[in-house]
């Protein structure tokens, strides 16, 4: 019986840790909305959209399963720093804080169930979906075509994202139908442009990480 650990390859442990740091600052850009020529977008997507690229080099890299671990084992950071927040939430605050940077900072930080609830379907639905829509792709297309699969799975896994987070997170709160196409649109734009060339070196430098 061989008792030695399993070695992790390099771009495993590498991307795994990147993958972590992206799932736990998305909610915290998510705050901010910016204009990109005609499009508005929350800033969150960028730091998904690293997620989605991250996870798509993982299945190629290492395969479907290890990838799909990499999505579950995301939940254990974004939970964990979720209830961090509702932590130091409740904490009152030092006297000597400033009243103006307080409330930023509890406009920033705090949110409804609803947003997180919605936070946390999105990620795990779309994440997941997207591993599994690049994965076959893959496994009928071969492993040519890389950036077609990165760009097509990264532009219906956005689509579900929004459809999911906007609809949980606002749905009888005011009409959503405007909001969630002008988001479907620039995530749809943004998957397509950033997403292929990003996976290429994502991929590129996993397989420079492993022959070293």
């Amino acid at each position: 019986m061989n008792d030695q650990p399993r070695a992790i390859p390099p771009s495993l442990f590498a991307l795994s840790i990147f993958y972590g740091g992206m799932v736990c600052i998305a909610g915290v850009l998510g705050n901010k909305q910016v204009g990109l020529g005609p499009l508005a977008v929350e800033a969150g997507i960028f730091a998904f959209l690293l997620l989605v690229v991250t996870s798509s080099s993982v299945a190629e890299l290492h395969g479907r399963d290890t990838a799909n671990r990499l999505v579950l084992i995301g939940f254990v950071p974004l939970i964990i720093s979720l209830f961090l927040s509702l932590v130091v939430l409740a904490l009152p605050a030092s006297p000597q804080m400033d009243p103006a940077r307080l409330s930023a900072f509890e406009t920033v930080m705090g949110g409804t169930p609803r947003i997180w609830l919605g936070g946390i379907l999105a990620y795990g639905i779309s994440t997941f979906l997207n591993v599994t829509i690049f994965s076959r792709l893959k496994a009928r297309e071969g492993t040519g075509l890389l950036w077609l699969r990165a760009g097509i799975a990264s532009v219906l896994s956005q689509v579900v994202d929004t459809l999911i987070f906007i609809t949980v997170a606002f749905y009888g709160v005011f009409p959503i139908g405007e909001l969630l196409l002008g988001q479907m649109l620039a995530k749809v734009v943004l998957s397509a442009l950033l997403v292929p060339p990003l996976v290429y070196g994502f991929v590129a430098l996993g397989k420079s990480l492993d022959r070293r």
